[in-house]
């Protein structure tokens, strides 16, 4: 097997990792094909959840990832089955459609992003919007539909990306990015947790409170449920979760709802807060600073506590606080520049075969939160680690260049597993990582959006 690039440098900025040997990983090397080295960026992003897995427990080479497994997984929309029924995909307005001088990405998925976009071009219409958007620059669009809180980007060569103000910002310092709590735990209160001695539930008891949609996000807290912890997801009543989205990433978790708005269910969250191991978040930057949930304030509230946050473009830069999908940061960056195509109607676009962005960032997420564990084991003080699609892209970029036969492309038809729910019968893949060369498996189904109490489990 060829050599896999190595995206675990920044996790070695912990001690507590510095010294572990990279976890392994079994199985082809290429298999999606295409200009750049998704696979490379897919199975360095598990190994590097596996080998911070290998630090927390102390048992270098138990952990690992299989090729296989890792392919499967970051296409785990695409091969889950819901009572038979495939995944709808992107909505009618999503997508990338012409300009007056050039291509734009729109995301409109969600109902409320669709509604914005319809407001910004004054559309009646899917067809409308062609019509709109084919008056209007890619610049221009872009910056209508962003002004009326929507969701787009217009696609961008990779050159002009690399002269903007964004790109320095978000190809600037490591993947993951680190900062240490300077105070450690007082000692009071109940037991900080610790890992067992089951591999195959490592992080049995650990209680993770999951502020995080869509893709990405949900993607680490499910691997983080997956190794047996109690994760607890927390949307707002308002803006509901696509139910495909939800279920793919609702394994071995619970749903809770709460406004946050609300002074009471606010309190009912910091509470869940005040006695959680682990906070991911996965709003825009800044998005939830208002409530208290933002990085810094959740760590001078508790030094203890590992907080993992990741955003569409990053802390820094013009677009810091700017929504934003995998497609967009696509968009943006240069990668549909890359898959693009010239046909009988001209040049056109081109994505990724995977949403390899936000699953990538979402293994690194989780990554940095067993990593942030391991260091707390060693000396009692949290910390937080920062991620975003953007600088995902970046690291995908920077990979060595794809071999000669990039254009093919093979994937083997995956294991499947199947699974009752509260949504009728599951056909799904499993989880990327192996222990002692076995695979994981999901122990729970997604519980029905929203019906579980904002509470941690009782232990026997």
């Amino acid at each position: 097997m060829e050599s896999i690039p190595d995206l675990t440098g920044s996790l070695r900025q912990l001690e507590a990792v510095r010294e572990v040997p990279r976890a392994s990983c079994t199985g082809p090397r290429r298999w999606w094909g295409g200009g750049l080295d998704v696979e490379g960026l897919a199975v360095g992003s598990v190994q590097a959840a596996a080998t911070a897995l290998n630090a927390l427990t102390g048992s270098a080479g138990t952990y690992g990832a299989a090729a296989e497994l890792v392919a499967a997984a970051f296409d785990s929309l695409g091969y889950l089955r819901i009572a038979g029924q495939k995944p709808e995909g992107f909505a009618a307005m999503s997508g990338f459609r012409r300009t007056s001088d050039g291509w734009i990405r729109l995301h409109a998925n969600y109902p409320h992003h669709a509604a914005r976009l319809m407001a910004a071009l004054s559309a009646t219409g899917p067809h409308d919007v062609d019509r709109v958007l084919l008056s209007m620059t890619s610049l221009e669009a872009e910056e209508a539909i962003v002004s009326h809180q929507g969701v787009a980007a217009a696609v961008r060569r990779r050159t002009e990306w690399m002269s903007s103000a964004m790109h320095t910002a978000a190809s600037s310092g490591p993947w993951i990015s680190f900062h240490r709590s300077e105070v450690q735990s007082s000692g009071t209160g109940a037991p900080p947790w610790t890992p067992g001695g089951n591999r195959l539930l490592p992080l049995d008891g650990l209680k993770v409170l999951d502020l995080t949609r869509v893709i990405a996000g949900p993607t680490a807290t499910r691997l983080l449920g997956a190794l047996g912890a109690d994760v607890l997801r927390v949307d707002p009543p308002g803006i509901p979760e696509l139910t495909d989205a939800f279920v793919d990433g609702g394994f071995d978790k619970r749903s809770a709802l709460a406004n946050l708005e609300d002074t009471v269910e606010l309190a009912a969250v910091t509470c869940l807060v005040d006695s959680a191991d682990v906070v991911v978040t996965g709003y825009r930057d800044g998005g939830l600073d208002r409530f208290g949930f933002g990085s810094q304030a959740l760590l001078a509230r508790r030094p203890d506590l590992v907080v993992a946050t990741l955003t569409a473009w990053g802390g820094t830069g013009p677009w810091r606080g700017r929504r934003g999908f995998d497609s967009l940061v696509q968009a943006a960056s240069g990668i549909a520049e890359r898959y693009g195509q010239h046909g009988d109607a001209g040049w056109t676009p081109g994505a990724l075969p995977v949403q390899a962005l936000d699953h990538a960032t979402g293994y690194g997420l989780a990554a940095a939160v067993l990593a942030l564990l391991a260091q707390r084991l060693r000396t009692g003080a949290g910390g937080s680690a920062k991620l975003s699609l953007a600088r995902t892209a970046e690291e995908l970029f920077g990979l060595p260049s794809s071999p000669a036969d990039a254009s093919t492309s093979w994937v083997a038809e995956p294991d499947y597993l199947d699974m009752d729910s509260p949504y009728g019968q599951l056909r799904f893949v499993g989880p990327p990582l192996v222990v002692d060369g076995i695979p994981f498996r999901y122990r729970e189904p997604p519980v029905r959006y929203g019906t579980s109490a904002p509470a941690w489990r009782q232990r026997a």
